[in-house]
């Protein structure tokens, strides 16, 4: 495991580590995440044990642009009109998945969530790596982290551990999908209903 600085270098070796199969934790503007290339099926399953995640539990994917995600989700009307309120930012949306070979490699069935995160240090890596998985740093069930050295002591397995120090957040991201032209709430987060509902 080594502890790097959220620069330059820092980014450079995680992108190395990430496109060699390695599991990186990195900052977000809610809380520390792991992830890995989401097409490298052996960097999927280490995350899924390093978390003690159950692999019917599928995986968030973090996209640099909605261009980027669009090539692996489908995005419909009302998806649109939220993403382009709060996108970069604390919102999760649960879209179709039309990669096939992301149903493969992440054990993922008909669905997957997907979010811009508004945290510089992960969109420098996205920037070059365009997606990654993106789940919170912690054992399932277990209580996710915005410190940096709680979160290094918590969890172990990994690669690469991008210090961006601690984060300033409200708690993690909502999570969101949209049935039958209606928002569904899967998960209450930062960004309230009331916002939500007052888009559509």
């Amino acid at each position: 495991m080594t502890r790097l600085a959220c620069d330059d270098n820092g980014i450079k070796t995680a992108l190395k580590s990430i496109r060699n199969g390695g599991v990186v934790i990195f900052p977000t503007d809610t809380v520390y995440g792991i992830g890995c290339d989401p097409y490298n099926k052996g960097a999927v399953d280490r995350i899924f044990e390093i978390k003690g995640r159950d692999k019917t539990k599928s995986l968030p994917v973090l996209g640099y642009s909605k261009e980027d995600l669009e090539k692996i989700v489908d995005f419909n009307e009302i998806a649109l009109k939220i993403i382009e309120e709060f996108w970069p930012g604390q919102l999760t949306i649960v879209l179709p998945l039309k990669d096939k070979k992301l149903k493969e490699t992440m054990c993922a069935k008909e669905k997957v969530a997907v979010r811009i995160p508004d945290n510089k240090c992960i969109l420098s890596l996205l920037k070059e790596c365009k997606l990654i998985i993106g789940t919170s740093a912690n054992l399932s069930s277990k209580k996710s982290f915005v410190d940096p050295n709680q979160c290094i002591e918590s969890i172990s397995g990994f690669d690469i551990f991008l210090d961006g120090g601690r984060i300033d957040s409200m708690g993690e991201s909502t999570i969101i999908e949209i049935e039958n032209k209606e928002i569904k709430i899967l998960r209450r987060g930062i960004i309230s209903e009331k916002k939500l509902f007052s888009l559509i």
